[in-house]
């Protein structure tokens, strides 16, 4: 009998653009754009939205207190280190909805950061704890261990177990390196839930390349929440991006992740792009401008007839289109038929057949454009003969790739 496979049901976004996303090495976010960043993603409609240290700077400060004071609807959190000063200072800010503690847990960190010991690790997030819950008891506490795949496993429950004790709202494991693999990541996100009453929370960087496989394993195995930043970005390679999460999500069951309004995607790449001075990659989830771009003749015929046939994903549903590449080699009849549909001319099927086989030749010789097919298309309809077409030069051939010509469709 097959085995049922793992089911993810209620699950949150912890959108860290503003804390793990401003350390990624091309931000230098102006208060306008924070504020921005903060009205789309809450416009998308992520859950959360974790912002920097106010202790960081006097303007991290002022940028955390202004945007707890916008009344969104995600819920405002702020990113300490385990100490009372941190807390302290975060607790100052009005509006604030939660406060994520971090702390590093295994060897190289404690004999090369703070320097305690466990017991002492326990001790300190213990009274961190219950001074938060004593001065502002409303708050949401998680608390996380830095670099959780490279400490000792003991290690991690007995700190969990100690702290869970104090009723937090969640703790958090981090693959601050991205040295874990979708199984490790799904072993200790189900014996962690074993030990504690406090919901799971994963945070995954993408070093390796496995961040959203991390993080949908991490769900699968009972986590409720999951950090993102737009692109992706964070330290070195930086996180789980929130459209590779959406579009992971989106393929298992396009219902998990129709609570968000997925129209707003592009917008939030787009504008974190622009303010971090990077292009969106070609290949990006969703967004990049090859999606959806489909060339192969027996591609083109596929996804004319079901477009489900090569796509898992729906652009409509995120305001975006497809797009049959044809002024090339492996264009197919099927695909030249439907761009002179496009076109409104009525091309017998002989006709479709010449073309496109005179496309083929001419893709041999030097790149085409789009507008180079339609010219033949419209010339093909106005009744050339094979033949004169043969011998007509086209001095209007251009070398450039189709992308160009094309890049309204994205």
């Amino acid at each position: 009998m097959e085995e049922e496979r793992p089911a993810i049901r209620e699950f949150y976004i912890i959108e860290s653009t503003l804390r793990e996303g401003e350390q990624f090495v091309g931000a230098s976010f102006t208060t306008g754009q924070k504020i921005d960043i903060a009205c789309a993603l809450d416009e998308f409609g992520v859950e959360y939205l974790e912002l920097t240290s106010p202790v960081v700077s006097p303007r991290s400060y002022r940028d955390l207190q202004m945007i707890a004071s916008l009344g969104l609807r995600a819920r405002i959190l702020t990113h300490i280190r385990c100490n009372r000063e941190d807390a302290a200072r975060a607790m100052e800010i009005e509006g604030l909805h939660g406060i994520d503690i971090v702390i590093g847990i295994g060897l190289p960190l404690r004999r090369f950061s703070h320097g305690w010991d466990i017991p002492q690790i326990i001790e300190k997030a213990i009274e961190v704890i219950a001074f938060i819950k004593e001065q502002r008891p409303e708050l949401e506490v998680r608390f996380s261990t830095e670099d959780s795949f490279r400490s000792a496993r003991a290690d991690l429950f007995q700190v969990y177990s100690e702290v869970d004790k104090m009723d937090i709202h969640r703790v958090g494991i981090a693959d601050t390196v991205g040295v874990a693999t979708p199984f490790e990541v799904y072993d200790l996100v189900r014996a962690l839930k074993q030990r504690v009453r406090a919901a799971v929370e994963f945070h995954g960087h993408n070093d390796s390349g496995c961040a959203i496989a991390n993080s949908y394993a991490a769900l699968l195995a009972g986590a409720q929440y999951v950090d993102t930043s737009v692109l992706g970005i964070g330290e070195r390679n930086g996180i789980t991006p929130l459209g590779g999460l959406i579009a992971r999500l989106y393929a298992l069951d396009p219902n998990l992740v129709r609570k968000y309004n997925l129209k707003m995607l592009k917008k939030l790449d787009e504008m974190v792009a622009q303010f971090v001075g990077v292009d969106i990659p070609f290949n990006n989830y969703i967004t990049g401008i090859t999606a959806f771009t489909h060339k192969a003749g027996i591609h083109a015929k596929a996804i004319l007839n079901e477009p489900s046939t090569y796509e898992i994903i729906d652009p409509t549903e995120f305001g975006l289109s497809r797009y049959i590449s044809i002024a090339h080699r492996f264009t197919g009849w099927n695909a030249v038929k439907w761009r002179a549909e496009q076109l409104g001319l009525h091309l017998t099927p002989e006709q479709i057949r010449e073309v496109t086989a005179h496309i083929k030749a001419l893709a041999d010789e030097k790149p085409l454009t789009l507008d180079d097919v339609d010219t033949l298309l419209r010339e093909w309809g106005d009744g050339f003969h094979p033949e004169r077409m043969k011998a007509k030069r086209y001095e209007s051939l251009e070398t450039r790739v189709p992308h160009a010509a094309r890049s309204h469709d994205h």
